[in-house]
């Protein structure tokens, strides 16, 4: 028999063609996304052009308001109808972890998300800007006919150009994919690659038009480092698994209220808006997406006081809830990034030793890095917002490395007794 006679081995992946089709379709999925990004972003600006605070404190909104987001509500509850979107669509971490995009919900999403966020709705613009990618991805995966392996390294690639923006950081946008996909093998390293590819083509536009959206974006004060702040950053990581556990109970009785509530689904919404207005009313930085409003907490946590941050930690989750529950559309990553730094100015008030900069960027990583489960990811994004030096950052990493596993270990508990306890299991879910 002749030593070359058999199958010849597979060549490496970077030298197969499908490899160098995923390469170009990065470059596309990576304008695509800038585009989309910056046009959606300009359009849901449209809410500044009613929503104006001049006094942060207790009913610092205006009850006019209220008539915004009931309509807010109406409009929400008419599109979903007109776009035919579920009741229940793929969670933005859903759709990442499979690596697809439900593309006929895509204009359902995009849509309803954009009419949610500029009627003041406790979301991020995170969730419709995936769809646009993800879906843009998946459609050319389908005209291409490539593979499911390729198909979801495409779909992921369009996520990443449409964060490559929002996000400001290549490093970023790669690393929160990668922790929430998790793909492995072959899959890692042609994830790895088509991500960084599309994201910073993105980046590069984005920049150009809009500078930088994250970057710099909440400074905070210098502080030297301490070896006890390391021992602070596992206190505060705790606490900031108490927030995300609260959040999760929230969210449930929310969900479970207004699923039983005997209304036509368009109505839903109305309610929705009016709830959230009204807390808005009453606490208007809850408004919104949070970004800005989190400045001024920053900016002004002194006069606010440790009563109202706490009020506002605990307003944010419920219109968080009550807006996820009633129908209306969009992300979770800027609401908790809103939660999780009004918690560390929180943290400071109470116990001024702790220098603000460690509280507040702790606590702005940890929440959001325990609620989507990419810790590293949400390190990077506090760390580049605030500009922390390296030392600073590590009791952030070990606040958030203690959030997430608090945090999952709760999810073990409740899945092991649920197992163990099925017909509770049921009771509790009905």
């Amino acid at each position: 028999m002749s030593a070359t006679s058999g199958s010849a081995p597979a060549p490496p992946f970077p030298q197969t063609p499908q490899f160098w089709v995923l390469m170009v379709n990065a470059l596309g999925l990576g304008v695509f996304g800038a585009c989309v990004a910056l046009l959606f972003m300009g359009l849901i600006g449209l809410g500044d052009e009613w929503y104006s605070v001049s006094d942060p404190g207790w009913f610092g909104g205006q009850w006019w308001w209220l008539a915004v987001t009931a309509a807010a509500g109406v409009v929400v509850g008419l599109l979903r109808r007109w776009t035919h979107l579920p009741d229940k669509i793929p969670s933005l971490i859903d759709d990442l972890e499979h690596g697809q995009v439900d593309g006929r919900s895509v204009p359902g999403v995009v849509v309803v998300s954009a009419a949610s966020l500029i009627g003041g709705a406790s979301l991020g613009p995170e969730q419709a800007l995936g769809a646009m990618g993800g879906g843009a991805a998946q459609w050319i995966a389908r005209r291409r006919r490539l593979n499911d392996e390729d198909s979801q390294v495409n779909t992921r690639a369009g996520f990443a150009g449409a964060y490559g923006g929002l996000f400001s950081s290549t490093l970023i946008v790669v690393m929160l994919i990668l922790e929430v996909s998790r793909p492995g093998g072959q899959r890692m390293a042609k994830t790895l690659a088509a991500t960084i590819v599309s994201s910073s083509v993105s980046f590069a536009i984005y920049f150009v038009v809009a500078g930088a959206f994250f970057l710099d974006a909440y400074a905070v004060p210098a502080f030297n480092f301490e070896d006890w702040q390391l021992l602070a950053g596992l206190g505060l990581g705790l606490f900031a698994a108490v927030v995300v556990t609260l959040l999760g109970v929230v969210m449930k009785l929310a969900a479970r209220t207004f699923g039983r509530l005997r209304v036509p689904a368009i109505v839903r919404p109305v309610i929705g808006g009016l709830v959230f207005g009204v807390v808005g009313v009453i606490l208007p930085l809850t408004m919104f997406t949070g970004s800005d409003q989190l400045k001024t907490v920053l900016q002004t946590g002194e006069t606010l006081g440790a009563g109202l941050l706490a009020a506002l930690v605990i307003a944010k989750i419920i219109t968080f809830a009550v807006c996820e529950a009633s129908g209306f559309v969009g992300g979770p990553i800027f609401p908790a990034l809103f939660v999780g730094g009004t918690a560390g100015v929180f943290v400071h008030q109470v116990f001024p030793d702790i220098p603000l900069g460690l509280a507040f960027t702790c606590m702005l990583a940890a929440v959001p890095g325990a609620l989507v489960s990419a810790p590293f990811a949400l390190v990077l994004l506090a760390g580049f917002m605030s500009q922390l030096g390296a030392l600073q950052t590590a009791p952030v990493l070990i606040a958030v490395i203690t959030a997430f596993l608090a945090v999952e270990s709760v999810k073990y508990v409740a899945a092991t007794r649920r197992r163990s306890n099925p017909q509770t299991s049921r009771q509790t879910n009905q």
